[in-house]
């Protein structure tokens, strides 16, 4: 009789410690795929003012132009806003 409660016994704990086990997966497994999000694109990756300027961390560059031959001597390009110094 006692063979018989310590055999339950046992095999309701390893019955729980594998539940607990694939729980414990399943909640790293999802856990991670949110976490892996894709980054946001580098702001020199932008072609249009809009895109470039819908980013608070990114500002427009306009083009520049030679004001005799009218031709653009500079494209027009988006970039990084300086980061700001802790003090």
């Amino acid at each position: 009789m006692a063979k018989k409660r310590l055999a339950n016994a046992l095999c309701t704990a390893a019955i729980t410690i594998a539940v607990g086990v694939l729980a414990y997966g399943t909640f790293i497994a999802s856990h991670d795929n949110s976490a892996a999000a894709a980054p946001q694109p580098a702001c020199k990756t932008f072609t249009t003012e809009a895109d470039c300027m819908a980013r608070e961390d990114c500002s427009w560059v306009k083009a520049v132009v030679n004001p005799k031959t009218g031709k653009e001597t500079r494209k027009a390009y988006c970039r990084a806003k300086p980061k700001t110094k802790k003090k």
